[in-house]
Parts: C-alpha cells; sequence; structure tokens
C-alpha cells in the first residue's frame, strides 16, 4: 500500500441549472458556479475561487499552528489572493502560464525574524506543496442510464 494516507472523499454533482454544482464534504454543502457573463447565475464562487480559498485557508491554518508552536504574538493573518493567466517563453514556444500571488498581512508584537519565518512557513502548507508538485490526477467515469 505504499505511503498511502487516509483519502479526502468530496462529492459533486452539476444539476440542470447550467453550471451550478452542489458539492459536498463531509456534512458541508457548497455551491460552484460560473458568472453571468460565462452563462452560470452566479450562485457562488467560481472553481478557481475555491482553488484560492483552498491555498489561502491552507496557508494561514499552517501560519498560526506554526505561531503557536512558536508561542509567537500572532493575533491575526489576512491573505489577499489573486490567479491570472500571463504568457511566458518556454524552448522557444509562447505558453500559458498560471499564476498565483499571495498578499500576506500580520497583526502582532512581532520582529523582523518571526515575521518573514511566518511568511515563509506559509509556503509549506500541504496545498501549496500539492500545487506545486503537480499531483497526479487519475481520473476514471462510466454513463448511468
Amino acid at each position: 500500500m505504499g505511503k498511502e494516507g487516509k483519502k479526502k472523499i468530496v462529492h459533486l454533482h452539476l444539476p440542470k441549472e447550467n453550471y451550478k454544482t452542489i458539492m459536498h464534504a463531509g456534512r458541508h454543502e457548497l455551491i460552484a458556479d460560473e458568472p453571468q457573463e460565462l452563462g452560470g447565475a452566479d450562485t457562488g464562487p467560481d472553481p478557481y475561487d475555491y482553488l484560492l480559498m483552498s491555498l489561502g485557508s491552507c496557508s494561514v491554518i499552517t501560519m498560526r499552528m506554526y505561531a503557536e508552536r512558536k508561542k509567537w504574538p500572532l493575533e491575526d493573518v489576512y491573505i489577499e489572493m489573486r490567479h491570472y493567466k500571463t504568457e511566458a517563453e518556454e524552448d522557444g514556444k509562447s505558453v500559458n502560464r498560471d499564476v498565483i500571488e499571495k498578499e500576506i498581512t500580520l497583526v502582532g508584537e512581532l520582529d523582523d525574524q518571526q515575521t518573514e519565518r511566518i511568511i515563509e512557513i506559509s509556503k509549506r502548507c500541504p496545498v501549496h506543496r500539492t500545487l506545486l508538485n503537480s499531483a497526479e490526477i487519475l481520473t476514471s467515469g462510466a454513463l448511468k442510464k
């Protein structure tokens, strides 16, 4: 079985309301949708919003855990996340690259070294590492009539 850990399972359903997606994670229900200009009804965040929220929440949790373990006076953390695509040159070819910007504001009586360390720790959260490690995505499917 190797290094397999506990598997996370979420369930998603796309009913007939165009792009509105109902998602379940345990007892939590969330809605994803596309904005009206893309044919959705804007009834929830779009998938990239969820990606940014996942990375951002993992980052703030990791920073808080680290500060608590060190007994550092971190009172609050704010993160503003941005995602966009840009053109880059790779092997003489123009390719689209995804860019995620993460702007962190820390609140507390921290010195410069503590601040720098906590920001560095944000890059070690599990979601950040997953995104940078190019996760393998195994897809299967079936037709249900």
